[in-house]
């Protein structure tokens, strides 16, 4: 083990995550060890389990992590169409979630019960949504409470789409990244007075 370098606890954290980052997207869940994450570290096993009892809890805590960076880049803007906005937001998920396959099928499948994770993807999938009601020509509360289905529907639609992906590439990146743009503008036209995407198709 290389010599511990003295980090303050929040450099600490952040550098334990950087090398879980590596190794859950490198390997399947089950065969990342916590031991593993301390070597490479250069940390003892105490110290790992002093910032994260557990594997769930370091995994967990990762997630919250590329949740919170996802977030960041699906940015809606009204200045901009909602197809760009979309494709922006699409091609960052589905960027990390090809370069990190076994991260994501592990918070998919392997944690699929577990509430903490659960509730992690749960919370950003409730923000976009939140983010994309904001930019669309809603009429009244009606019209939202409407349109707010389709978008939660969708934005799980789009999740086990990708997730299914990952395990069988039928489709390009651009053709998943499309599919998903089509299933939603299609879905909101019936419900909204104005085209959300008169840009579209291409």
């Amino acid at each position: 083990m290389p010599p511990r370098r003295r980090l303050s606890p929040a450099d600490r954290r952040a550098q334990l995550l950087g090398v879980a980052a590596r190794l859950f997207a490198a390997q399947p869940y089950d065969l990342v060890l916590m031991e593993d994450v301390a070597e490479q570290a250069g940390v003892s096993r105490a110290l790992l389990y002093q910032h994260f009892p557990s594997k769930r809890d370091l995994f967990a805590a990762l997630y919250q992590q590329v949740s919170e960076e996802l977030l960041a880049k699906a940015r809606f803007d009204p200045a901009d169409t909602l197809v760009e906005q979309l494709v922006e937001g699409l091609d960052a998920h589905i960027e990390y979630f090809a370069e990190n396959r076994n991260t994501v099928l592990a918070a998919n499948r392997v944690l699929a019960g577990d509430l903490l994770v659960q509730t992690i993807m749960s919370d950003e999938l409730d923000a976009l949504r939140e983010r994309l009601l904001g930019v669309l020509p809603l009429a009244d509360d009606r019209s939202r409470e409407a349109v707010s289905a389709v978008v939660k529907s969708w934005l799980v639609f789009v999740q086990v789409l990708c997730v299914d992906w990952l395990t069988h590439e039928t489709c390009t990146r651009t053709e998943l990244r499309d599919v998903c743009v089509g299933a939603l503008v299609g879905a909101l036209r019936p419900l909204l007075d104005e085209d959300p995407a008169p840009d579209w198709p291409r």
